[in-house]
């Protein structure tokens, strides 16, 4: 059965019928006649390509339907015969398609750029050349930006509908700080040290004996989250073990213990009450339990252990403010009590002529001048009562005394914080026999950003304080500490640390300096975990004589949260 013929069919035998015209017409600007052939889809016929000795004007027809000579060209090869094929019809999909020229809209279509790694469009031909086929080059798609990245949930992202975008987070100054939980309103961040290592004389003694240690170091931190009032709970203590038992007699004045264990805690807890915007009432409650330090001359000759003391304390007060000047007051009572001393022959001897009640109030006024300078005055006056009427050495150590200070608050555009005074203190015992204490007192507690990955800290503190020693009224305590450091990599600190600290000994004519130095390195894991390593150095020189040396190795890892 004949196939009908389809419209393609006939569109294609009317243009073979019409194709003597316009072959005649092409012979007579060709020239000499050629064979014709037909392309394959049966609608461009291009003439067969005749030796350029026969006829030096031989021409074809090219794809566009003009005539082109075979010299210009002669990379073109005549069209293949379609005796023998199956024809095939229809013009090819976008055939008249151009990527250059204007769109509908009257603007100018871009050029194509290609894909990184593939080669570039050929120029397009100008007139009279042909049109070469350059094949499409494979399509590639660029890797998406989000690849190899975890999803972010749609809150995060700021994306959910009817929610505006999430606003960007600021910076972590401090990527491997501890977090902390909530507890209620209450912040809560806990941590512990546990170390270990060597130290070449623990009890400071003359004659330099070394022991290993352990020291445990526990931390608390609970901050209140309101939007008025405030309460600071910071608690912060250790104990330092030593795996060896020293002798009971040594060469040096003041005695060695046997047992050189030390604990040690210091704690304090502030509140915050803001009855008013200019007014707050203000109180704080402290708490120290420690022993004397090793090498000082109030440890008494022939002790088994160090006696414990502590402080106790409280303080409440008010603060108003007038504008840019603010004058705060407060009243202070602390208690001070010893521990008998244990001694090598089983015997003890009591410690109560140490102890003693103080009671006292504090004063202070300061005017922000700047943002970021806040210049203040305080005074301060309080008196001490023991509880025997003369100490172990006949002396009746009842005192009055007080402190005058002027100093400032620091925080220049976040580069230097903190704060420093300088003042001037004495000490008046009721026993005429005991000389006036006094002396110069400087405060400070500053910290200088240098660069965002350095940090210099400068610790100054100033105290009058008691002391056995015989005919001496107190001591005035000094110490000068620098510290600077330094940010390696975030997860990589370094800190050089030296103090410089002074005791005076006024009336019995004997000044202790104390010299330390150390070095530290901190590998910060993460959050949680950090590795710590130090190397310290401490001398202590003294106007009769008394020297000591230690030098210290320690290696420990902290667990923060």
């Amino acid at each position: 059965m004949a196939r009908r013929p389809t419209k393609t069919d006939r569109r294609a035998g009317a243009l073979m019928r019409t194709r003597p015209v316009w072959l005649c017409v092409a012979a007579l600007l060709a020239g000499p006649a050629g064979a014709q052939t037909l392309t394959p889809d049966m609608l461009r016929p291009e003439r067969d390509r005749i030796s350029p000795s026969a006829t030096p004007a031989a021409t074809t027809f090219s794809s566009d339907m003009r005539l082109r000579r075979i010299d210009d060209n002669p990379a073109d090869a005549p069209a293949p015969s379609r005796i023998g094929r199956i024809p095939t019809y229809g013009v090819p999909v976008a055939s008249g398609a151009a990527v250059t020229g204007y769109n509908s809209l009257n603007r100018r279509r871009p050029a194509r750029r290609p894909y990184p790694g593939t080669a570039k469009a050929p120029v397009s031909p100008g007139p009279g050349s042909p049109i070469p086929i350059v094949p499409e080059p494979p399509l590639t798609i660029p890797p998406s930006s989000l690849a190899n990245k975890p999803p972010l949930a749609p809150a995060m992202a700021g994306t959910v509908p009817g929610q505006p975008p999430r606003k960007r987070l600021r910076p972590d100054l401090d990527p491997f700080g501890a977090v902390g939980d909530y507890a209620g309103s209450f912040l809560v961040k806990s941590a512990v040290e546990v170390s270990g290592g060597y130290d070449s004389n623990p009890g400071r003694f003359t004659t330099p004996r070394g022991s290993a240690f352990y020291m445990v170091s526990p931390e608390l931190l609970v901050v209140s989250d309101w939007t008025r009032h405030a309460v600071i709970a910071d608690l912060r203590g250790s104990f330092t073990g030593y795996g060896q038992q020293f002798p009971s007699t040594d060469g040096s004045i003041s005695g060695v213990p046997t047992n050189v264990d030390r604990p040690d805690f210091i704690g304090h807890i502030d509140g915050r009450l803001d009855v008013t915007h200019e007014t707050r009432l203000t109180s704080q409650a402290r708490l120290r339990v420690s022993t004397d330090n090793p090498g000082s001359p109030n440890i008494q000759a022939g002790l088994s252990k160090y006696p414990l003391y502590s402080a106790i304390g409280t303080t409440i007060g008010a603060e108003q403010d007038f504008n840019r000047l603010s004058i705060g007051v407060g009243g202070t009572f602390d208690r001070i009590a010893y521990q008998d001393s244990q001694l090598t022959n089983g015997e003890s001897t009591t410690n109560i002529d140490r102890n003693y009640q103080q009671y006292g109030g504090v004063a202070r006024a300061s005017y922000d001048i700047l943002p970021g300078l806040r210049p203040f005055v305080e005074f301060s006056a309080d008196t001490r009562i023991r509880d025997t009427d003369s100490d172990r050495s006949g002396y009746n150590r009842n005192s009055t005394g007080g402190t005058a200070r002027v100093g400032s608050t620091f925080e220049f555009t976040r580069l230097i914080t903190g704060e420093a005074s300088i003042g001037y203190g004495k000490r008046m015992y009721q026993d005429t026999r005991l000389k006036d204490l006094t002396g110069l007192l400087t405060s400070a507690s500053l910290a200088w950003a240098v660069t965002p990955l350095t940090t210099v800290r400068a610790i100054s503190t100033s105290s009058l304080d008691e002391s056995t020693l015989l005919n001496a009224s107190g001591v005035l305590s000094r110490t000068y500490t620098a510290e600077v450091s330094h940010d390696f990599r975030r997860w990589l600190t370094g800190v050089g640390r030296f103090t410089y600290g002074t005791f005076d000994y006024q009336g019995a004519g004997r000044t202790d300096e104390l010299y330390s130095a150390s070095a530290d390195v901190v590998f910060k894991l993460n959050r949680t975990l950090q590795l710590k390593a130090q190397v310290r150095r401490d001398e202590i020189k003294s106007t009769v004589g008394y020297t000591t040396v230690s030098n210290v190795v320690l290696v420990g890892v902290r667990v923060q949260n």
